[in-house]
């Protein structure tokens, strides 16, 4: 079956890569504006059918979609094209089939995924996400109802990822974009070719920082709002929640940041309440929440802040030391020494940062964000906004659509 679709997708995108490049992105920025409407088909449906699928509730979801997609409009994905695939006059194109492995619950790298082979005039083979089987084959459906043909040049798959011969078929397209733990992405590594390309998007996590600025006072319930926002919204399960803060205070100011946060993720959690969780991930968050109240107890500068009905947990640890963080709202509030300190006490995170939070740094804003990319995050903004990147975000440092650009391409 594999084989038979992957040769369809060859076929089909033969003519799709003899189609004009703006008539494509054209058709690509509609499937995007149908489903930034709220009341369009694809969000009704995702609204509907997500929850169930992944766990997540509801109010998360709708929100979740509203605010991730507020941005990613037809114009976006134009602008973005424009920027990355148009040489002068001339288009490049990316590779006759792209494999786009997809992971996790989250819809839009879905979205994203699925879109961005199509818009370098490259056919899809799709395997859906263990943990989403909804969103793929819901964007297959809406570009095929915008466009046929191009709807011709996306299949969707399912099968279990420990079928060996299915994954070397899948494995065996031109490009392979892979998104996984890093387990995953180094088997795909292992399988796939010299004379493939292979983009990969790993583990990742995100933090919040917080200067001096906003450690005390108005400026400290802002933040600790925002934090809150970006650490419920998908439950913590993206590369971009925040699994801890660092504060640039002492002691003392440090659990006040903690007892604001856990302030805050009580307002926000009777909007947007956690989700399921399954038995594994539960018991990672009660050992994980256990333990910081052991080392409370035996005398440790560690403070615990705890939802009534255990929705969510705030641990105060007294250094930078990196512990473990079991999501579904777990966030860990560390001191340290700003700013000088800064690229120590996030060092052991370098090459898995995705992005960070950051407020209350005044002047010396650009040195702390220079600071951070250089560890590897790619996005850096206010609190509240990690979760609504702009579709140009170059996530891993990867351009949106450029990165799928064949290498010996010829523009046309």
């Amino acid at each position: 079956m594999l084989r038979a679709r992957l040769a369809a997708l060859r076929a089909a995108g033969e003519e799709l890569r003899r189609r004009p490049a703006r008539e494509v992105i054209d058709a690509l920025g509609a499937v995007l504006d149908r489903w930034r409407d709220p009341a369009g088909p694809e969000r009704r449906a995702l609204e509907r059918d997500l929850p169930e699928a992944t766990g997540f509730a509801p109010e998360n979801v709708r929100v979740g979609l509203a605010r991730a997609l507020a941005t990613w409009s037809g114009d976006a994905l134009r602008a973005v094209a424009e920027r990355e695939l148009a040489r002068g006059g001339a288009w490049v194109h990316g590779h006759e089939v792209t494999s786009v492995l997809l992971a996790g619950s989250i819809p839009m790298p879905a979205l994203l995924s699925v879109i961005a082979p199509l818009a370098v005039r490259s056919a899809a083979l799709v395997k859906t996400a263990a943990r989403d089987p909804i969103t793929a084959p819901l964007v297959a459906r809406s570009i095929a109802a915008v466009d046929p043909q191009l709807g011709r040049c996306v299949e969707v798959v399912a099968f279990p990822g420990a079928e060996a011969a299915c994954m070397e078929v899948f494995l065996s397209a031109d490009c392979v974009l892979a998104t996984g733990s890093d387990a995953t992405i180094a088997a795909v590594g292992a399988r796939v070719g010299p004379e493939q390309a292979l983009l990969r998007h790993g583990h990742r996590v995100s933090l919040a920082l917080l200067g001096p600025g906003a450690c005390a006072g108005p400026a400290l319930d802002e933040a600790a709002r925002g934090i809150a926002l970006d650490t419920a919204l998908w439950d913590q399960l993206g590369c971009l929640s925040p699994i801890a803060v660092y504060a640039a205070t002492d002691a003392a100011g440090c659990a006040r940041v903690a007892a604001a946060l856990a302030l805050a993720l009580d307002a926000v959690g009777r909007e947007l309440p956690r989700g399921e969780i399954e038995a594994g991930a539960a018991a990672l968050f009660a050992g994980e929440r256990a333990g910081a109240e052991l080392r409370a107890a035996a005398g440790q500068r560690v403070s615990v802040h705890v939802a009534r009905d255990a929705s969510w947990a705030v641990v105060c640890e007294p250094d930078c030391a990196l512990r473990p963080a079991p999501l579904h709202r777990f966030v860990r509030v560390h001191p340290f020494p700003a700013p000088e300190g800064l690229g120590a006490a996030l060092a052991p995170l370098a090459g898995h940062l995705a992005g960070a939070a950051i407020a209350g740094f005044g002047s010396a804003r650009r040195e702390v964000e220079a600071e951070l990319r250089a560890l590897g995050a790619s996005r850096v903004c206010a609190p509240g906004k990690l979760q609504a990147p702009p579709l140009d975000w170059p996530r891993d440092g990867l351009e949106t659509l450029g990165s799928l650009v064949k290498a010996s391409d010829e523009s046309h």
